[in-house]
């Protein structure tokens, strides 16, 4: 079949839809000797394969006809239960009935935009953001504006409004932000809240990463914050149990989760139902809350060995995030210099990243770059920042013999 044709046949969504800058980049750095930084994963030491093992084994004794067949759309009511008692050791009033178990948060993230967005509505985010829930927008034609500050959320809304373009919902990763590894003040998570209130918009709060949080004093979840049942939060175990098992949420007020319950079953009618059997059991044991802990200890060391790496290695006028928890930091190069020409000098040094101007919707950051600490072994890692630093160096030589 004719490309030709299959381009003049496309839904106009398909058209708008992006590939991701994160998987294309990591093909060209699947290389054993290449040192990666690019990926979002977990430590597998994080993976408990003992204790799993021993809930598998107990799933299957006693739940296997139940856990081997179809599910319900919103999700095995065990887990949602599970969820709902994680949530309210945080101080918040929910049941299970204010949860969707989804195939992932991506697919919540999806799964809200499809509810809510026409082609051409207006949403806006953070500069930078995360580039998945940015995919899920420009895959439904939204038009993401971007944030480049917490504080320019009113004046950017307000003038949008203004013009006839009032946004559907803010969304705001604020535990850790991917990329960036910020976390908002509790000033700044009332200021979502107040803005979304003065103009009557939805909140969407992308929170994968809160509970690894390893320094630092805890901040209210902006849904504990709301009042008015506005807030949606979506949450995921990719990054604190087993991201292979595609497991997310959506917590939100029952009236939301029954429309999200429609759009589900327009896609894969429910999440796996094993997997959330298997998930719900190691809560109930207490499983996941003890590998948290030994999870925030490993990456606590992680994230000091890479500071310690950057600062003994980063050329002047190179500065970083220091994050007090989640996956990533962010890197920001001085003013004029393309991360993109940095990424193909970094793998011919055998050491790759993320180039931050996919994490931008306005097509700025190009000086940035994101950087992983939770996968890559220590002594590798100081080696892959030392790379980094030295083609970083090159890039600023070969500029200033340019002229």
């Amino acid at each position: 079949m004719q490309q030709n044709y299959l381009d003049s046949i496309i839904s106009d969504n398909a058209k708008n839809m992006r590939r991701s800058a994160i998987r294309d980049l990591l093909k060209m750095a699947t290389r054993p000797e290449i040192i990666s930084f690019g990926g979002g994963f977990p430590d597998i030491n994080a993976f408990n394969v003992d204790e799993l093992n021993e809930v598998i084994q107990e799933v299957m004794r006693e739940n296997a006809l139940q856990a081997l067949q179809y599910g319900e759309t919103l999700g095995v009511k065990r887990l949602r239960e599970a969820l709902a008692a994680h949530y309210r050791k945080q101080g918040m009033d929910v049941t299970y009935e204010n949860f969707i178990i989804t195939t992932s948060s991506q697919q919540a993230i999806d799964m809200v935009t499809q509810l809510f967005i026409n082609p051409g509505d207006t949403l806006v985010c953070g500069l930078p953001s995360y580039l998945g829930a940015l995919q899920a927008f420009y895959a439904h034609r939204a038009n993401p504006v971007g944030i480049p500050k917490d504080e320019e959320l009113r004046t950017v809304v307000n003038a949008l409004v203004t013009a006839g373009k009032k946004p559907k919902f803010i969304y705001a990763i604020p535990d850790f932000q991917n990329p960036s590894g910020v976390t908002m003040t509790l000033k700044q998570r009332l200021n979502v809240l107040e803005v979304a209130k003065e103009f009557d918009i939805l909140v969407l709060e992308d929170s994968p990463y809160r509970e690894i949080r390893f320094s630092g004093e805890p901040m209210p979840l902006i849904y504990s914050l709301d009042k008015e049942g506005r807030t949606m939060l979506l949450g995921t175990f990719s990054k604190t149990f087993i991201p292979g098992f595609r497991l997310g949420w959506v917590m939100a007020p029952p009236a939301i989760i029954e429309k999200l319950e429609i759009v589900k079953q327009s896609t894969d009618l429910c999440a796996p139902v094993f997997n959330q059997f298997i998930a719900a059991r190691y809560m109930e044991k207490g499983y996941f809350d003890k590998n948290i802990e030994r999870i925030k200890i490993n990456y606590r060391n992680k994230r000091d060995n890479m500071m310690a790496a950057f600062a003994k290695y980063m050329p002047e006028g190179v500065t970083w995030t220091n994050p007090e928890g989640g996956l990533f930091l962010f890197v920001t190069l001085p003013e004029g210099y393309d991360a993109t020409e940095l990424f193909r000098i970094a793998l011919k040094k055998d050491v790759a990243f993320v180039i931050g101007e996919a994490f931008h919707c306005d097509g700025s950051g190009k000086n940035t770059l994101r950087i992983n600490f939770s996968f890559t072994e220590e002594s590798r890692a100081v080696e892959g920042v030392r790379r980094l630093a030295d083609s970083i160096r090159q890039m600023m030589e070969e500029r200033k013999a340019k002229g």
